[in-house]
């Protein structure tokens, strides 16, 4: 009896030292979609250099919030930043891990690539449902020698709780008063119409690529990767800009980065002829107490890792690292 007793005990501190060393392998996240290109290959590479695991989920940024505020995950990224009241509240710490830009994917017979313009107004109203045909006077003004069908349109949005959404909606209520009283800002809104709702970026830009004459804002890199066709748009400067790394980059120039407020910074309809105007940037969350010391490390370890190494393939995909006088910032946050 005594000795099936001592293998039993033998066997569970064999079993609980197991469970540590995988534990301390292993670093669980959740939240954007947005983020999840170049979080898909950090992690790659980051596993293949460490042996850390790092097991990231893109279930939306809302998911991630939830989940981060229930503690079931050690870290989460969202596109909408949370004030230093709502950080306090649910203990946790910020930091922008990256920039990238909101377009307005399209799927019109006959229709190119950067081939369409449109305005923050006239995006507000197909949304709204006061504009409901390609070929509006408001939407022919903008392209003067495009033809347009007399096709109904369809707009599809994200069905799940969005920072990529957050973002679209806060320039929408930035352009139109209409928006901001109806409709509002958050990561899930009352879509007025009968738009069609996924799930995820990826599920968006799908949405759009098999329903004609659909629109859809999707993340940047999902556009590219997919060849989808994308509109150029008219930015606060009343200037043409078209999507790309450069205008992206022209909007962050704009940013006020402070450690006192989380690094809060919201970058959508920046001031500035270059700018594009829908772009957002991904907050890393971490709770300020971790289940262990050494997890909240390790993923600092990494997110330290991602900064130093992981620009050039962020960069790839067309996102804007912060700049490295925000990173010396946030580098006195690793605490």
């Amino acid at each position: 009896m005594k000795t099936v007793l001592k293998l039993i005990v033998a066997l569970a501190v064999s079993l609980s030292l197991f469970g540590c060393s995988q534990d301390e392998h292993h670093i669980t996240g959740a939240g954007s979609s947005f983020i999840y290109p170049a979080l898909s290959i950090w992690a790659k590479n980051y596993d293949k250099q460490t042996n850390i695991e790092v097991n990231y989920q893109a279930i939306g940024s809302g998911g991630g919030l939830q989940q981060i505020y229930s503690g079931t995950i050690d870290f989460a990224a969202s596109d909408m930043p949370l004030t230093t009241t709502e950080l306090t509240k649910h203990g946790l710490q910020q930091f922008p891990m990256l920039i990238g830009g909101i377009v307005i994917a399209v799927n019109i017979p006959g229709i190119k690539n950067n081939q369409l313009t449109l305005s923050g107004d006239t995006l507000e109203k197909i949304y709204m449902g006061n504009i409901q045909y390609w070929d509006d006077q408001a939407i022919i003004r903008l392209n003067p020698g495009v033809k347009l069908p007399h096709d109904k349109i369809v707009s599809i949005h994200r069905a799940d709780g969005s920072g990529t959404t957050f973002n679209f909606t806060n320039y929408l209520a930035k352009v139109s008063s209409q928006w901001q009283k109806h409709i509002g800002t958050n990561t899930t809104v009352a879509w007025p119409g009968d738009g069609i709702g996924a799930k995820g970026n990826a599920g968006v830009a799908a949405q759009v690529m098999q329903t004609p004459n659909s629109i859809g804002y999707v993340e940047y890199a999902y556009a590219k990767q997919n060849n989808m066709v994308i509109t150029k748009m008219l930015n606060r400067s009343n200037k043409v800009i078209t999507a790309n790394a450069a205008s992206f980059a022209a909007a962050a120039q704009h940013a006020n980065w402070q450690a006192k407020n989380g690094f809060y910074q919201i970058l959508t309809d920046q001031s500035g002829a270059d700018s594009w105007p829908i772009v957002a940037t991904t907050f890393v969350l971490i709770p300020t107490e971790a289940r262990s010391p050494k997890i909240k490390q390790e993923v600092f370890k990494f997110f330290k890792w991602c900064f130093l190494s992981g620009n050039k393939s962020a960069e790839q995909l067309d996102y804007v690292a912060v700049p490295i006088s925000v990173y010396q910032k946030i580098l006195a946050t690793f605490k």
